[in-house]
């Protein structure tokens, strides 16, 4: 992309004099970082909602980098989650410094810095989460009180062209049925818009489902809930029996 787009949100001045200096010095840095969230999303949509923050992706090993560049110059830094999650702060104000998901399922790696999307977010040109990532990593957020299903459907609207498929199904591929839901859910948003997504792909996601259901029912009962929230789908871990898959956080509720 070498145009760039602009990304919009309805934010407070005090929250865009954040986000506008907080960008300028990430740019500054030279620590290599990709933006995501609610920016991105309007820059590939031209989708203008709220937000309350901004969202800087990053590999695990920039991730202290980034935390210690900001402290060293007097903000606010917290590490909200070892496994993939930390905050810059300023009173109030703050921006997530994300490097992987929360149940550490799609770490940010160097494939999501192979291709170029950028746009012009508070006056600072900045490179975007590439299309696919933004399709890979919003598809798991499934909670009570957030969902991204939304974003995926008009991700693939308005960006098919740009979205590598095979990439996305590789990202995937273990979890090939939360991709076909989104697929399928996009077919029944947008009835006539089907040709937005490959033949191919939906097809090999068909079949895999048809040869999944002549197979037998796994011995154990697990709960893969837990992949889009802890939270929502903890008591089918801690009452009713299944197993869980991404492990206890050391405290419930």
């Amino acid at each position: 992309m070498t145009d760039p787009r602009e990304g919009n949100a309805t934010v407070s001045p005090e929250a865009e004099a954040f986000y506008t200096e907080s960008l300028k010095l990430l740019t500054e840095s030279g620590i290599p970082f990709l933006l995501g969230g609610t920016y991105a999303v309007s820059a590939y949509t031209g989708i203008t909602r709220p937000t309350k923050d901004i969202d800087v992706f990053c590999r695990g090993g920039d991730f202290p980098r980034i935390l210690s560049f900001f402290q060293e110059r007097g903000f606010g830094t917290e590490i909200e989650d070892e496994r993939w999650i930390g905050k810059v702060k300023h009173g109030e104000l703050f921006f997530d410094v994300i490097f992987n998901s929360a149940v550490a399922i799609n770490p940010v790696t160097d494939r999501w810095f192979e291709e170029e999307h950028r746009a012009l977010v508070c006056g600072t040109e900045v490179r975007l989460v590439a299309p696919t990532e933004m399709v890979f990593s919003k598809s798991f957020v499934q909670m009570r009180h957030k969902f991204d299903g939304p974003d995926v459907a008009h991700l693939i609207l308005k960006q098919n062209g740009r979205i590598d498929w095979k990439r996305l199904l590789g990202h995937m591929e273990q979890y090939w049925e939360v991709l076909l839901i989104h697929l399928l859910t996009f077919r029944f948003i947008y009835p006539t818009e089907r040709a937005c997504v490959p033949d191919w792909l939906l097809d090999e996601l068909l079949t895999r489902l048809a040869e999944r259901s002549r197979l037998p029912v796994a011995q154990t009962r697990i709960c893969r809930g837990r992949l889009f929230s802890r939270e929502d789908y903890l008591i089918d871990v801690t009452d009713w029996g299944f197993a869980d898959v991404v492990g206890e956080e050391g405290k419930h509720g």
